[in-house]
């Protein structure tokens, strides 16, 4: 998990692209997020992302544009932000949900990165956006949704073949553990 909040965190210093009127750039974060849920499965794919979030809430200057502490909360990035919690755990279920699959994975984690990385990402984006810079609906998709079509579309597809490939190599990597019990830990 912290490789992964590591990895974010990597991708979080490519600069930002400032687009639109609403003051949200393109990142590469989104990347990092998608690829968590669906390398890690929804618990511990949250759970990456929870420390990301968390250590630029602390003060870390690793969101969009080096901006870091609470303030990001008020700003036009906060509802994708939040929503990057969710749409780990969507994109993590989905994913394991294509794992068990022997056949049409790609596409099905393709979709994955596509329901959480992209529309329930894009679906807390939009929210915040009316929220907190008071856009109309249709203001806040052309200033917070729609610049972000193209590049993300192309982030779900290289998520999904990284994935594919993690997975590949390691068909483990989601399976169920079994809890350790006493017995077995003393032997």
């Amino acid at each position: 998990m912290s490789v992964f909040a590591a990895l974010i965190v990597v991708l979080s210093l490519v600069p930002a692209i400032p687009v639109g009127i609403a003051g949200v750039p393109i990142t590469l974060q989104g990347l990092g997020i998608m690829l968590a849920g669906l390398v890690l499965g929804p618990g511990r794919g949250v759970a990456a992302v929870a420390v990301f979030v968390a250590l630029g809430l602390a003060g870390l200057p690793i969101f969009a544009g080096g901006s870091a502490g609470l303030g990001v909360l008020a700003g036009p990035t906060a509802g994708y932000i939040v929503a990057w919690l969710p749409g780990t755990v969507v994109t993590g279920l989905v994913a394991v949900l294509a794992l068990r699959r022997t056949r049409g994975r790609l596409p099905m984690l393709m979709l994955a990165a596509f329901l959480g990385g992209m529309v329930v990402t894009y679906l807390g984006g939009w929210l915040g956006l009316m929220l907190i810079t008071g856009l109309d609906p249709w203001a806040a998709f052309l200033g917070g949704v729609l610049p972000f079509l193209p590049l993300d579309g192309v982030k779900v597809v290289v998520a999904a073949f990284v994935a594919a490939s993690v997975h590949r190599a390691f068909p483990d990597l989601l399976a169920r553990r079994a809890p350790v019990t006493a017995t077995a830990a003393t032997s």
